[in-house]
């Protein structure tokens, strides 16, 4: 069956069951650019386990999904807390005995300011979000892909991890971490048959990083992070595209 429902985030048509019988898990999943993520796979047919701290916002994100004909679960899930890692991963591999789609999407980050203004604390959790969450996330699901010799990683990161960005120097250290995190993974997991990729979109159209003086309605829109995740998710099996880098067609 073909679907290209308008009232989606996401921008693409393609069968509803692409990915029927998969199991994604996304984090950041309660609003933005991972709902979007969300919403687009399980389009596609994938279970979605949601996972974030904002059990409402899942609960919400959970409903729409659902009102589509698409399957999705909750879950809590505090990157800072190694412990709520391993839960979500003994939680997932009991329930679904696989995770075929691992997509590292929850981010923070800081107050424009020069880093020498940036405290400890606000850089080890920013840092902790931002690249140590991903790394547990990848060592709590990797070992499930690796028994099934299939899977796909895929980390947001952003184009201030490719370009200098004053005043935002420890958001760009985490990102420029996660790329380098995820050349070097997609290396070690290649032999598995686990693909690895990473997207890193420009200046989105959230409440995440409110620019003044920018037309919101030209920046990239979490649905053009959804279609590209769609389009790595269902690429042919002997090929993986490494990186993505997104850009508005106009500058905001």
């Amino acid at each position: 069956m073909l679907s290209c429902n308008q009232n989606r985030p996401a921008r693409i048509c393609k069968d509803m069951s692409e990915l029927n019988g998969q199991v994604a898990v996304v984090t950041g999943a309660a609003r933005g650019i991972g709902e979007a993520i969300s919403k687009q796979l399980a389009a596609l047919g994938a279970t979605v386990v949601l996972a974030a701290r904002d059990l409402h916002q899942l609960d919400r994100v959970q409903r729409e999904i659902q009102v589509h004909g698409g399957s999705a679960e909750i879950a809590s899930l505090d990157l800072l807390d190694e412990a709520s890692i391993t839960r979500l991963a003994d939680h997932v591999q009991g329930q679904y005995h696989r995770c075929d789609i691992l997509v590292n999407n929850a981010g923070i980050g800081l107050p424009p300011r020069p880093l020498h203004e940036t405290t400890p604390a606000e850089w080890d959790t920013l840092m902790g979000t931002n690249l140590r969450g991903p790394y547990l996330m990848v060592r709590a699901f990797a070992p499930v892909m690796i028994a099934a010799r299939s899977g796909h990683i895929i980390n947001i990161s952003s184009l201030a991890g490719h370009n200098p960005l004053p005043n935002g120097a420890a958001y760009s250290a985490s990102k420029w971490g996660l790329n380098g995190l995820t050349y070097s993974l997609a290396e070690e997991l290649r032999p598995h048959n686990i693909r690895v990729s990473v997207v890193a979109p420009g200046s989105v159209n959230t409440g995440f990083n409110v620019s003044r003086g920018k037309d919101p309605d030209k920046k990239i829109q979490p649905s053009d992070v959804a279609h590209v995740i769609a389009m790595l998710a269902t690429q042919a099996p002997q090929s993986f595209v490494s990186e993505v880098l997104l850009r508005p067609t106009q500058k905001p």
